[in-house]
């Protein structure tokens, strides 16, 4: 059957579109060449498997079979790029969809991108691939558009229908036919003067959330150093009602919207020359957060005449943001790490992860709460999932850091 919508990447993006396009009533069908995708499983996905069982429920379907993507009149691109060793985006996945989409493209499709990507992705990069497995011209014989992916996992507050979707098109007709798909999802679309503006906010957003949580680690680490509660500051600042913006410091900075620097183009050779020194140095301060915190819990155990070699320490929340179950770039896995390098003796708790891995050893699951932190040397609290009764878990501590700042003003060691 033909579908009006397909997405191809069914993970972090590509789920909560489908999601919202099928609760407006799009038929909706999912392309992932991978049958057995973790995010359609429900145990490490945006979606959970109650929220999984309701949208197959509601119609929307899942297929491998590329030859479905002949039939819709809409297609979105949401395959990851993930940030390599070398900080470039790799757009292998936006390739792999691009030559599978190429091939059973049809006139009049609307081709939108979602993925992160670089400014200049979408024409330098999609288009000659989308023109070259297709035989058809962008802008004349199908629509082709950017719009980067907001989902925020997790937020109660913001979600698909009142985020507004920024998009920018190869020509005004594309913008056009991306905005009137997005119109039927959500309540605001905002058009941005092309593909590289579009693809720009995207880059903009990211790096202002890794610059800001930079400063407040920076912060985290100055206040420590003077004896300054940074919580209390960050209180009374917040009181301002111009000119400042909320932000936490934390052991890390995890998900999947790494900082990107445009300076780093291998993929084309190419460098604007002006390397955003700012992203390059907030990069630096979060990447050595989950050191900081080491020494902290090595501090800590000192002052109470352990050694972190054969000390028993528990982690609570290792999920990179409270209340989901996505462990993504997670700081919880460096810090585990390198405990178990030090000759720490790990557990772990998360009620949204049942099952984890660090240096290819399972770390212990603990399923009493109270009783592992009541039997710790040290309890680390890595994230702040609302389950947690934290007033009652700093009373069962022994010793407990709080890195989120959740627990009540003297109630534990606050990063």
């Amino acid at each position: 059957m033909p579908a009006d919508l397909a997405v191809i990447g069914l993970g972090h993006l590509g789920l909560p579109l489908a999601q919202a396009a099928t609760t407006a009533g799009i038929t909706t069908l999912g392309y992932d060449p991978d049958p057995h995708s973790a995010a359609l499983s429900g145990a490490d996905g945006p979606l959970s498997a109650t929220e999984l069982r309701r949208l197959l429920s509601a119609g929307f379907r899942t297929t491998t079979d590329p030859t479905a993507l002949s039939r819709v009149r809409t297609a979105v691109i949401c395959a990851p790029t993930p940030l390599g060793e070398d900080r470039t985006l790799d757009l292998g996945g936006i390739a792999d969809a691009a030559r599978t989409l190429a091939a059973q493209l049809r006139p009049h499709t609307t081709v939108i991108l979602e993925s992160t990507a670089y400014p200049g992705t979408t024409e330098e990069f999609l288009r000659p691939l989308l023109e070259e497995g297709s035989g058809l011209t962008a802008g004349r014989d199908f629509h082709l558009a950017c719009s980067p992916g907001r989902h925020d996992p997790g937020n109660r507050t913001h979600h698909y229908a009142n985020t507004p979707k920024v998009i920018g098109g190869l020509t005004p007709a594309c913008t056009e036919a991306a905005a009137a798909f997005y119109n039927r999802l959500t309540d605001k679309v905002v058009r941005a003067r092309g593909l590289r503006e579009a693809e720009t906010t995207k880059l903009l957003e990211t790096n202002y959330r890794h610059l800001n949580i930079a400063l407040m680690n920076e912060m985290a680490v100055f206040c420590h150093d003077i004896g300054v509660d940074l919580w209390d500051v960050i209180r009374c600042a917040e009181t301002k009602p111009f000119g400042f913006q909320s932000f936490r410091p934390g052991p890390g900075v995890g998900g999947h919207a790494a900082p990107i620097d445009p300076n780093h183009l291998a993929r084309t050779g190419r460098s604007p020359g002006h390397p955003l020194r700012m992203v390059e140095l907030a990069h630096e301060v979060n990447a050595r957060m989950p050191r900081y915190v080491i020494q902290r819990c090595a501090t800590l155990l000192n002052h109470h005449g352990k050694s972190a070699r054969g000390a028993r320490v528990l982690l609570l929340g290792v999920t990179y943001k409270p209340d989901i179950a996505d462990l993504t770039g997670s700081p919880a896995h460096e810090i585990a790490s390198r405990l178990r390098e030090m000759g720490a003796h790990l557990t772990y708790h998360d009620p949204y992860v049942h099952r984890w891995n660090v240096l290819d050893r399972p770390v212990p699951r603990a399923d009493s709460l109270y009783e592992a932190a009541a039997a710790a040397d040290l309890t680390v609290l890595l994230q702040a999932h609302r389950t947690y009764d934290l007033q009652g878990l700093s009373v069962k501590a022994q010793l407990l850091l709080d890195t989120r700042g959740a627990t009540p003003a003297g109630a534990a060691h606050r990063l």
